[in-house]
């Protein structure tokens, strides 16, 4: 963020009183009417984030093709090498049939892209009753690769709910299916549906046995109670059963409408295209999932840390950034306010250059005079307290002889990847007493005390999952 700084055209809004003077008024919305079940709610927009996890190569993308019709691979790179590097994201409207006696379960639940109408007619051969919009949710498609946990962390702040992918033609669990089912009870899920794929690749005693191989891998831990799904995404195959899972297993998530908005920022954007004149340039959008509170188009919003510098002496400087919300949009779906749940682009007067490819990640949105501060420690970096819990054995590595890797103690000096919220950052552990360590952090991080943070260590060349914690503690950066 250092090296953009904004420019002085009409998109530079690092100033609260620079709002661009065309907006929309902010709309008025009843709050204490509203629920995520709200007919005018789930219409628009999804109000649940269900997470796709699993190892790579187990056909994440390819479910939530399945489901929502929308393919999550969106960048040349990851079409050319086939698979997900950057945070996927795709709405879908799940539906469920009228006809109760014509349409038996799970037949009757199916899903469509996020602008279907709110009552089609069944397709079921001979049916063509009205069928009934009960859920709109929000994927989060997580990539498997262990290079990418990072990013996988990234994604699972803002996950209600997850699905997780386990491959039949492979022996369960493989590195990346242990590394994300932990991460998600890190972060305290509590709905999972495991779905058993490529079934269509194994004859039926071998899927008994990898079902069994499954069961084995979850006792104990989150998962154990989650019901397992055999699927072919490829072929579609039991998409209906998933749907139905879905909506009778996992609850709506009570959300808080009333409370101050707060957005976890996970991607942003420069919308322009090449050769933009500068009268039709727009400002730049930011994505990611409302936590609390309700986001109405023309409300004055800020972002922070906003633009971070350092100066000649090695101070930290953060700049936050003030905006008026130009646009709010899920999908296709063009929104007068966002409720929490779903994946949401707000469109902002944001110089464009500061949020495109994610350059906001890790950023917090709120509206203006109500977001955490920003911790730092002595100059020039970042220092958080934090209390820790180290995981027992090291996930996804083994041994020669394919025992399991002992977690050893964090060492005083030693650099950690440090997940706060959608943050990801170097950490130097400066001390360590017991259960408690004090970490400097290598760039300002907007965050709350009782914020979980989680923590991995660098082996054989790759970040991997070893503790978790949260805040207690830090010292306040005064902002520009």
């Amino acid at each position: 963020m250092s090296r953009h700084k904004p420019s002085q055209s009409k998109y530079s809004s690092d100033n609260e009183d620079d709002y661009p003077s065309e907006v929309t008024l902010t709309v008025e919305v009843n709050t204490s009417s509203l629920t995520p079940l709200s007919a005018q709610v789930i219409s628009k927009q999804a109000t649940m984030n269900l997470g796709t996890i699993g190892h790579v190569a187990h056909d994440k993308s390819t479910v939530v093709k399945a489901i929502s019709g929308v393919s999550t691979i969106r960048f040349q790179h990851e079409l050319v090498q086939n698979i997900t590097i950057k945070l996927g994201y795709a709405n879908a409207k799940i539906y469920k049939c009228e006809n109760e006696v014509g349409c038996p379960r799970p037949g009757c639940y199916r899903s469509y892209r996020s602008d279907k109408e709110d009552s089609p007619r069944c397709e079921r051969p001979g049916c063509n009753s009205r069928m009934k919009l009960v859920r709109h949710v929000s994927f989060v498609d997580c990539p498997g690769h262990n290079i990418l946990m990072a990013t996988m962390l990234n994604g699972a702040v803002v996950m209600d709910a997850a699905l997780l992918l386990i491959a039949g033609n492979e022996p369960c669990p493989q590195p990346q299916t242990s590394e994300h089912l932990a991460a998600v009870e890190i972060m305290k899920l509590e709905h999972i549906i495991i779905l058993q794929n490529k079934v269509d690749l194994m004859k039926e005693a071998q899927s008994l046995a990898h079902q069994e191989s499954i069961t084995a891998f979850v006792k104990g831990t989150v998962a154990e109670s989650a019901p397992i799904v055999p699927i072919s995404a490829q072929l579609k195959h039991n998409i209906d059963a998933v749907n139905e899972y879905i909506v009778t297993r996992i609850p709506v998530p009570m959300r808080d409408f009333a409370s101050a908005p707060r957005l976890v920022i996970i991607r942003s954007f420069d919308v322009n295209k090449p050769g933009a004149s500068a009268d039709a340039l727009q400002g730049g959008v930011a994505g990611g999932s409302i936590l609390t509170g309700v986001l109405r188009l023309g409300q004055k919003i800020e972002i922070r840390p906003g633009v971070v510098t350092k100066d000649s002496t090695g101070r930290t400087h953060c700049k936050p950034l003030f905006s008026r919300i130009v646009s709010l949009h899920a999908e296709a779906n063009a929104l007068q306010f966002a409720v929490p749940g779903g994946l949401i682009g707000v469109g902002t007067s944001i110089d464009p250059t500061l949020c495109i490819a994610d350059r906001l990640v890790g950023q917090v949105l709120r509206a203006v005079g109500t977001l955490p501060q920003i911790y730092t420690g002595k100059k020039p970096l970042t220092a958080l307290e934090i209390s820790l819990f180290l995981l027992r054995w090291l996930l996804g590595v083994k041994t020669a002889d394919q025992k399991q890797t002992k977690v050893t103690k964090i060492r005083q000096t030693e650099v950690l990847l440090v997940n706060i919220g959608s943050t990801s950052t170097g950490g130097r552990v400066l001390s360590v007493n017991a259960d408690l360590a004090r970490i400097q952090l290598t760039a300002p991080a907007c965050t709350e005390i009782g914020e979980k943070v989680a923590l991995s260590r660098r082996i054989e060349k790759h970040w991997r999952l070893v503790g978790w914690g949260t805040v207690c503690s830090g010292t306040v950066l005064a902002v520009d």
